[in-house]
């Protein structure tokens, strides 16, 4: 099969053939689809992810048909139309027990712990536990960023972050991450403050119903509080670095929730938060890890009745050949890019 490889951390990202995948026990092969290029491969192709052995094959948002099923599997059979949380829960660990796949104890991630779907095909863990069904209405294309970006901002916005109708949020970054978390902010009847040094990814989060930009090479605790009265009532980091980290923070009002939603690892820096600021103002510092399967019904309901529309926010669709540059330059153009050809 056809995929993109690479073989040293930061350096060439090659489409090559490499074997076939098999499906192992009580797992299925998904024949690609659409696949999203994530910051999260980013972060991978650049060696923060420990669990990256090269060579490597990147990609972890997907949608397709399965191919192949392996021994085990009940609820799936070739030709059904799937997508799948990027956290493959095991399904018998005790976190699995309470329902919390997202933070499973053994879970994998196709593009990070085993070869990803930046290509034809790709093996999934667990699939009975894991796949999600998506209905002929839904695109591939749009089915793929449910994966990751879509999916994990409507669990950190409408679940971790319990956003209300009339609160003020504020999205530190709008990438694919925080471009859907204002249009489910929005969805959810909260007023959006977009904050990102991008005039072109302002500009998006405006169409999407945020109600004030922000540039974020300023004073953005300062602007936040003034445009919301005195701060916002959610905040959250969706780019992962320690100054937006340390914004988000700053940014919220008395009893206010933070939710970091972008990826920190060591390599880029530890923010220094405020913790007497937490302290004082009785803050939640909140984490959210992407979205277990068993809870995408809610969010497909709400897309297909035409309350939220992750449509938007896929901007750009791709070639297998265009994907290493895109993963690349990822961040640098506006909204979700996805691979459909390949």
């Amino acid at each position: 099969m056809r995929a993109l490889v690479f073989e040293s951390f930061g350096g060439p990202l090659e489409v090559r053939e490499v074997p076939e995948p098999d499906p192992r026990p009580g797992g299925v092969v998904v024949r690609v689809g659409a696949s999203g290029i994530c910051r999260s491969d980013w972060h991978g192709w650049q060696g923060h992810d420990p669990d990256v052995v090269l060579p490597h094959v990147p990609g972890h948002e997907l949608a397709g048909t399965v191919a192949a099923v392996g021994d085990g599997v009940t609820r799936w059979s070739v030709g059904d139309r799937v997508t799948v949380p990027f956290v493959n829960a095991c399904g018998r660990c005790a976190q699995c027990a309470t329902g919390d796949h997202q933070v499973c104890a053994r879970q994998t991630q196709p593009g990070f712990t085993h070869w990803g779907s930046l290509a034809e095909l790709v093996a999934l863990d667990a699939a009975d536990v894991n796949l999600v069904a998506v209905a002929a209405e839904l695109d591939l294309a749009t089915a793929a960023a449910l994966g990751c970006r879509y999916a994990t901002a409507f669990r950190a916005v409408a679940q971790v972050g319990r956003v209300r109708t009339g609160e003020w949020v504020a999205v530190h970054g709008c990438g694919g991450v925080g471009l859907s978390a204002v249009q489910i902010a929005v969805a959810a009847g909260a007023r959006v403050v977009a904050v990102d040094v991008s005039p072109a990814a302002l500009d998006l989060a405006g169409e999407l119903g945020a109600e004030h930009l922000v540039a974020g090479d300023g004073d953005v605790p300062a602007a936040v509080a003034e445009l919301t009265g005195g701060g916002a009532h959610l905040s959250l980091d969706a780019l992962g670095a320690p100054a937006t980290c340390g914004n988000s923070v700053r940014s919220l009002r008395p009893r206010g929730r933070h939710v970091q939603v972008g990826l920190l690892p060591p390599s880029v820096g530890r923010p220094q938060l405020p913790m007497e600021r937490v302290i004082a103002l009785e803050l939640e510092v909140l984490g959210s890890h992407g979205m277990a399967a068993h809870a995408y019904p809610e969010l497909l309901g709400l897309i297909a009745a035409g309350r939220l529309d992750p449509r938007r926010l896929v901007t750009r669709e791709l070639g297998l050949d265009e994907a290493g540059a895109a993963l690349a330059e990822v961040g640098r153009q506006p909204g979700i890019a996805v691979v459909t050809s390949f």
